[in-house]
């Protein structure tokens, strides 16, 4: 039965149920345990779940009109630089949005050429790499912020340590590299980038 053309019902259906039910539970697998435990920010949890659910519905829709999958990812290419051109997204999640984007397109596109246990295992490995990256290695998130500083002597090379140490006393955090940036000579301040590691500093 259809009406103008279009079916009421397609057996695809359960096909797009069960492939949009794994991609959700490893998406959340990635994004909810691994990223944000990790780093306890909420700013791309939004981003990350909607473009994934957004990209996998396109992709399992372009893909029943059998349309090129070169112009599909140029389509989300596109989709990336609007929505992302005016603000710098950090590597990290860069990396994570990569992730999300390339898992939802693989499960969307699964056919009879792919069997559930080669999609499945996919999604694991992918899911089992960040999970030792994160878990296990334990790397540290690196967290940049820009401090405006007022004592001018100290920003010269020779006194980098005493700057350093100045820094760490005032902030209360153990800094790993900083780097001076613009510098005020008529108000006596300059603009100090810091790099210190979320893990040991913030909660």
């Amino acid at each position: 039965m259809d009406f103008m053309n279009i079916p009421f019902f397609d057996k695809d259906f359960y096909k797009l149920l069960f492939l949009f039910s794994l991609n959700l539970v490893f998406l959340t697998i990635i994004v909810r345990w691994f990223y944000y435990s990790s780093t306890r920010k909420k700013d791309y949890l939004f981003t990350f779940y909607l473009i994934s659910i957004i990209v996998f519905f396109l992709t399992f829709t372009l893909k029943k009109y059998n349309i090129d999958v070169g112009l599909a990812l140029g389509l989300f290419a596109i989709f990336g630089i609007i929505r992302y051109r005016t603000e710098s997204i950090p590597i990290r999640e860069m990396g994570y949005l990569f992730i999300v984007i390339g898992i939802s397109i693989m499960n969307a596109l699964a056919n009879k050429k792919l069997s559930y246990v080669e999609i499945f295992f996919s999604n694991f490995a992918i899911a089992i790499a960040i999970g030792v990256i994160e878990k296990l290695w334990h790397l540290k998130y690196e967290i940049t912020k820009k401090i405006t500083y007022e004592v001018i002597e100290n920003i010269k090379p020779e006194n980098y340590n005493i700057l350093k140490e100045d820094l760490e006393t005032r902030t209360g955090l153990k800094i790993n590299q900083l780097t001076i940036g613009d510098v005020d000579f008529v108000k006596d301040s300059a603009t100090i980038i810091i790099h210190y590691n979320k893990s040991e500093n913030e909660k």
